[in-house]
């Protein structure tokens, strides 16, 4: 869809062109004349208190809106519609967007940076320099992953981690499949995670079967697995496009998850994780991943709602998971989103032994603080100012 854009435009017709961000930046169209400026844009930005990441609409910058302005007239005069005043511009709108690393989690980048060898970030010299809160939070996750030692320094998974790159929760769970001798299927449910909002399609027409051919995927344990089923049953079709077809399933993205997979066992390769399959034991594998993902546990509380673990903060089960009725005592989820409310997308059942198993020292010290109903130190954040 994206590349008709391109396509020269029949005699005595004209083009409309509906842009996201990319055509204001990443490229250039031809024969632009007319932009029409709403004056918003969707962000991403992520909470350091809540660990959420959200999808919010903001007002664009100053910066936002004269690049706008100059898609018009590329090549012949232009004009730009701007559907907010004059007054607004000039006393609303700010200079500039705010860089993406102040309103995003820094695992990532923080794991990098520890890998090349920067140790010192408190006082590293970022071009825009991020949230303390937030590159505090990202070293206490990484510490709590097992990723950084007490003095802030990496470990040796933490290196391995490094290796892979995806969130770091993400790279845990993909390392813990060695244990768990799970490793094919964990990288197919990493692969599918990375793709997971654009897997199922609902036609206004047919939503009554799109939601049949959906349900028919779901596992008992959660969403994972069902994702798993997904891709298995669709490899087992020797990847046909009719089958995708079929059952409401897009096939543009089950190429992307497989291409991400690919490059997954690539990497894994490169670690030396050897690639074993564990067809029977859905245990091993949601061991696994609890293992990455230990920080976005919930438990049903006894009014009937899900509260998280870390923050206490009131949840709801995604209306789309396979676990949306039953209501399981303990619950790990990939992702919270913010639209109505906060939902827990990707969610599998879980049993609370097991947090205590793949992350003893954090679950531990959790129950502590649980009971003497004050925060206990962090090591974390002490290793940062001594840093």
């Amino acid at each position: 869809m994206q590349a008709k854009i391109f396509d020269p435009v029949p005699p005595g017709a004209r083009k409309v062109v509906l842009a996201t961000n990319i055509a204001e930046t990443s490229l250039t169209i031809d024969n632009i004349i007319y932009v029409i400026d709403p004056g918003f844009v969707k962000q991403n930005h992520f909470n350091s208190r809540t660990g959420m990441e959200s999808l919010m609409v903001v007002p664009i910058s100053k910066a936002s809106a004269n690049q706008r302005a100059g898609r018009a007239g590329r090549v012949a005069p232009g004009k730009c519609f701007r559907l907010y005043t004059l007054w607004s511009y000039k006393h609303e709108l700010e200079d500039n967007t705010i860089p993406e690393i102040q309103r995003i989690n820094l695992g990532n980048a923080v794991l990098m940076l520890k890998a090349l060898g920067i140790n010192d970030l408190v006082h590293f010299d970022f071009l825009d320099p991020p949230p303390h809160e937030t590159l505090v939070l990202a070293l206490e996750q990484l510490y709590a992953l097992g990723a950084l030692n007490h003095h802030g320094e990496l470990t040796k998974l933490g290196r391995r981690m490094a290796e892979f790159p995806v969130d770091p929760m993400m790279a845990k769970m993909i390392l813990a499949s060695e244990k768990y001798k799970c490793s094919e299927e964990i990288v197919t449910i990493a692969a599918m995670l990375s793709v997971n909002s654009a897997i199922f399609y609902r036609p206004k027409d047919k939503i009554i079967h799109a939601d049949t051919a959906r349900k028919n995927f779901n596992h008992i344990a959660g969403d994972h697995l069902s994702l798993l089923n997904v891709y298995n049953q669709w490899r087992d079709t020797d990847y046909s496009t009719q089958w995708c077809y079929e059952n409401f399933i897009q096939h543009r993205s089950m190429r992307r998850a497989r291409d991400v997979r690919e490059q997954l066992v690539g990497l894994m390769q490169r670690v030396e994780i050897d690639m074993v399959s564990d067809t029977n034991e859905t245990d091993n594998i949601r061991k696994a991943i609890t293992a990455g993902y230990f920080y976005h546990v919930a438990r049903l509380s006894k009014a009937g709602t899900y509260k998280t673990v870390k923050h206490n903060q009131s949840v709801t089960i995604h209306p789309n998971s396979s676990l949306f009725e039953d209501l399981p005592r303990w619950l790990l989820y990939h992702e919270l989103v913010f639209t109505t409310k906060e939902f827990m997308r990707q969610v599998i059942e879980i049993q609370s032994m097991w947090l205590l198993e793949v992350a003893p020292h954090y679950y531990k010290q959790k129950e502590l603080e649980d009971s003497s109903n004050k925060k206990m130190p962090k090591v974390v954040g002490r290793s940062v100012r001594t840093d």
